[in-house]
């Protein structure tokens, strides 16, 4: 692992908490937005976060691809309630659950800031839609929040992000999906 690779870690994680801050503030979730993934600054997430750190990309991608598995995600999705795969439990009777609606919002804007980040100069208010439409059919979210977010990336695709996130945009989009 290479010492610089420690300093651009901590200096992208600070740019995504502070991008995730920004858009719960305008969400209406500050507090949300203050202690989004602090776990990263854990011993287990940080170490291998930072050995697999690229700067493009997840750092957690690459763990999986070396390791099979990434002990930095198994630690991140179960300490935060942002993440589909922290409710997700395949035995339940509800196995994906809808999430409250300020973890659901976090998640939103966390995705958004992860796009911001990874593509720099090259995100436009349509890429995390495009993502989204090849991921989805992956994520363990509950379908009614598939359809939160389809629709919320749409709306940032065609509005841009400044007239979609904000708390009455939000809060009718999510009940629109989850009453």
């Amino acid at each position: 692992m290479k010492i610089i690779n420690i300093f651009k870690h901590i200096k992208t994680i600070l740019k995504h908490k502070w991008i995730v801050f920004k858009l719960c503030c305008k969400a209406g979730i500050p507090y949300r937005g203050i202690i989004h993934d602090m776990s990263k600054f854990s011993f287990t997430e940080f170490w291998e976060s930072a050995k697999f750190y690229k700067g493009t990309s997840s750092p957690i991608i690459a763990a999986k691809r070396a390791n099979g598995y990434s002990k930095a995600w198994l630690h991140h999705k179960g300490r935060n309630k942002h993440h589909p795969e922290y409710w997700n439990d395949p035995r339940s009777k509800v196995p994906k659950p809808i999430m409250p609606y300020k973890y659901t919002v976090e998640m939103l804007c966390d995705t958004l800031a992860a796009g911001i980040v990874y593509n720099g100069k090259n995100w436009k208010t349509d890429s995390q839609l495009h993502y989204w439409e090849k991921e989805k059919i992956r994520s363990p979210l509950n379908d009614n929040l598939k359809e939160f977010l389809t629709d919320a990336y749409t709306q940032i695709a065609q509005k841009g992000i400044d007239s979609v996130i904000n708390p009455q945009n939000l809060k009718s989009l999510y009940q629109k999906y989850t009453k």
